[in-house]
């Protein structure tokens, strides 16, 4: 079992910063993959970033890419989300999600890839 848990959302206003963490733990030796999905009202969660747990390549959703970045710290089983220049936009649940296999063919992109999930923070960027 592997238990996710997100803190850090917030109430921010354009051009904020904000940093989410997530928080791993139980079997953290089986994490291939951490990543962030958002969902906004009324829309399907949606890709937003990952990270591959050892090597640490990572991969961002066109909507976010040069304002976040995603890291990590394997020895705290920890995965950030450091979100600048935030826009109304980006108000969204935002949560954790993590892949215990290696991804051979998958795409990161889609939930369908990760088999464990945090509960969510919510994080509202007011214009």
């Amino acid at each position: 079992q592997l238990d996710l848990v997100e803190s850090g959302g917030g109430l921010v206003q354009t051009g904020d910063s904000l940093k989410l963490f997530c928080a791993a733990s139980g079997r953290t030796s089986r994490i291939n993959v951490m990543g962030w999905f958002r969902q906004a009202p009324g829309k399907v969660r949606a890709f937003v970033a990952a990270t591959i747990w050892s090597g640490g390549s990572t991969l961002y959703a066109d909507s976010v890419k040069g304002r976040f970045t995603i890291s990590r710290d394997n020895a705290k089983n920890t995965v950030y989300l450091q979100m600048n220049s935030l826009k109304p936009e980006d108000t969204a649940v935002y949560s954790c999600a993590a892949r215990a296999y290696p991804c051979y063919g998958c795409t990161l992109y889609s939930t369908a890839s990760y088999g464990y999930w945090g509960q969510g923070t919510q994080v509202t960027v007011s214009s």
